[in-house]
């Protein structure tokens, strides 16, 4: 117990706080010595390392705007792409129409073209059944003049009655012929 009362005495400055003032030099140099040691041998590649980082950063973000630039005009392009797609179809579905249109004018015309020939057709059937009407007609009218002069032989007549008989009997039949 006499030890106490002589740290006691002892204990006065800094040493009252705790510290021990040669404890404290050796701490300090030793820390010196290794900042010095630090310095030399780690905190030049611990700054290079630092500095590659950075470096690689800023590469990744310079990187980055170059992507994202380069994605920006890809956008633009396939928004021109598209737009251009969408112009060809729109002439393409124009050309499609007008295509459709001709054709149609065409299928019209073909059709008048037809109904033309048939009615021409028509008329020619009906001009050669009149014709053949006519015909038969003529056919029939020829009977009766026949059967006239026979009429007119018998009884006799003088040349002059006969032609005038024969004329009053093709004269009905052409008055027959136009009525009909």
């Amino acid at each position: 117990m006499l030890a106490a009362p002589l740290l006691a005495e002892e204990a006065s400055g800094i040493g009252a706080l705790g510290i021990d003032l040669s404890s404290l030099l050796v701490y300090l140099i030793n820390f010196a010595v290794l900042s010095v040691i630090l310095y030399f041998f780690a905190y030049k590649r611990i700054l290079g390392v630092l500095d590659a980082r950075s470096a690689k950063i800023k590469e990744s973000l310079e990187e980055a705007d170059r992507v994202r630039v380069n994605a920006q005009e890809q956008q633009e392009q396939m928004q021109r792409t598209l737009d251009e797609g969408r112009q060809e179809g729109q002439r393409v579905l124009l050309e499609a129409r007008e295509a459709a249109e001709r054709y149609r004018e065409q299928q019209q015309e073909q059709a008048r073209a037809q109904s033309e020939e048939m009615l021409q057709r028509a008329r020619a059937d009906i001009e050669t059944e009149r014709d053949a009407a006519l015909e038969q007609v003529r056919a029939q009218f020829a009977g009766l003049a026949v059967t006239a002069a026979e009429r007119i032989i018998r009884r006799s007549l003088d040349e002059n009655t006969h032609r005038d008989l024969i004329d009053e009997v093709l004269a009905e039949g052409e008055t027959m012929q136009s009525q009909e």
